[in-house]
């Protein structure tokens, strides 16, 4: 049994908005004030900047091979190597179960802030709930993307309005550098790239989009392109609002901004947040869920991991995913899990980069096409650069980490090619 094609451009596209946006604005907002300071915008610029060299890369090889396990796919064509290509799929894959367990802790910080729950008992709720959701199929859980990305998408409206057009409390200077200068929005970088996970997830849903060649391309730069904009004004009205120390130190940051223009309603904001942060998580099971679908598909992995039931959804790779997130949330902190996770997704899109770079003069058929200056795809070569240098931005113990990730992943592939 197949993966069902249920999904057109605008649900598409509004999946890309959603698993990008609950994702770093209403949790890690407040982590990434405290490094970068009045200049928040400046981290989310850089993080925007990176983003878009990649995502064009995305949507040109999306275009050239519409299959889940895009990374995977995409490194197994360009470098022929199917170790490599396996362990890109596989890093990527516990990278986003790290986020899903990353905005289930912001999730629970929310719902703490209103009920007073302990924060991981909340995220644990609230995986449980989205891993049953992803079962039930691509297009219930679909139906609820969409809702939940209108309603956090309005949230960040309010905070916008709030924070742009009520008279400061302080005088702010959105150009004054942090203590620990340019190394400190790097830092912030490093934590807030975090919030733009999410675009290169549309590639990974390729068999489940009607005309995926052409729509998945256009799906992936229509919610980059809106997330950056929103992301801009929400960093720039929420420090002139309260000021980065009072955002660093709160636990729900979004309603601390509302709350001079909401008084009493300025709950609504982690109500919204509540929405948003589950959206998020409810994506971010879905991909890895799927990219271990593809990579036993593709006789990488156990044949069990790409066994279909009669959801339409391959259950036990959606089982094995929900229990690895709630497992990841119950053992760590927002900011180590966060780091992790982008540590994961630097190393994906460097080889994802280069897989472009690779594979740029190849007459394969493809619906799109990254920019090129005589013949080269300069941003492709952007994105590798910067994602290397990102990659340098990462301590020691989180390197270890990976390692050890990597380690048991390629265990699993010699296993899987030892077989009879």
């Amino acid at each position: 049994m197949k993966l069902k094609r249920e999904l057109g451009l605008f649900s598409t596209t509004l999946y890309g908005i959603g698993v990008i946006l609950g994702a770093g604005i209403y949790a890690l907002i407040g982590v990434g004030a405290g490094l970068a300071g009045n200049m928040l915008w400046l981290a989310f610029l850089i993080s925007a900047v990176i983003a878009i060299f990649t995502s064009l890369s995305y949507a040109e090889l999306s275009s050239m091979f519409p299959k889940e396990a895009a990374e995977y796919n995409y490194a197994r064509r360009a470098f022929r190597r199917e170790w490599l290509s396996f362990a890109v799929g596989w890093v990527l894959a516990i990278g986003t179960v790290i986020a899903a367990a990353t905005v289930a802790l912001g999730f629970g910080g929310y719902f703490s802030a209103l009920t007073g729950i302990d924060v991981k008992a909340a995220a644990l709720g609230i995986i449980g709930m989205m891993t049953l959701l992803n079962y039930l199929g691509i297009k219930e859980s679909a139906w609820f993307n969409s809702a939940a990305t209108v309603i956090e998408m309005g949230g960040l409206v309010i905070v916008v309005l709030a924070g742009l057009f009520l008279p400061p409390l302080a005088d702010v200077n959105l150009l004054e550098m942090p203590a620990a200068g340019l190394a400190g929005i790097l830092t912030a970088v490093s934590v807030i790239f975090f919030a733009y996970i999410g675009f290169e997830n549309v590639a990974n849903l390729s068999e489940e989009v009607k005309n995926s060649r052409k729509v998945v391309p256009q799906a992936l730069v229509l919610a980059l392109a809106i997330s950056t904009i929103l992301y801009l004004l929400v960093a720039v009205a929420a420090v002139r609002e309260v000021g980065w120390e009072a955002l660093s130190q709160s636990q729900a940051p979004l309603t601390l901004v509302v709350s001079r223009a909401l008084g009493q309603y300025a709950s609504l904001l982690s109500y919204i947040a509540l929405f948003a942060t589950a959206n998020t998580v409810l994506m971010f099971l879905i991909v890895p869920s799927r990219i271990l679908y593809g990579m036993a598909e593709g006789g990488s992995l156990q044949r069990i991991f790409s066994v279909v039931g009669s959801r339409g959804t391959p259950y036990l790779s959606v089982a094995i995913v929900g229990m690895a997130a709630a497992a990841m949330a119950a053992a760590t902190d927002i900011k180590t899990v966060a780091q992790l996770a982008d540590l994961a997704v630097f190393i994906a899109y460097l080889v994802v980069n280069l897989a472009l770079i690779a594979l740029a003069a190849s007459k394969i058929r493809r619906e799109f096409t990254s920019p090129r200056v005589a013949g080269v795809p300069v941003l492709a070569w952007a994105g590798a650069l910067s994602a290397a240098f990102m990659l340098f931005h990462f301590e020691p113990r989180l390197w270890l980490a990976e390692g050890a990730v990597v380690a048991v992943g390629l265990a699993l592939f010699l296993l899987n090619k030892k077989k009879p």
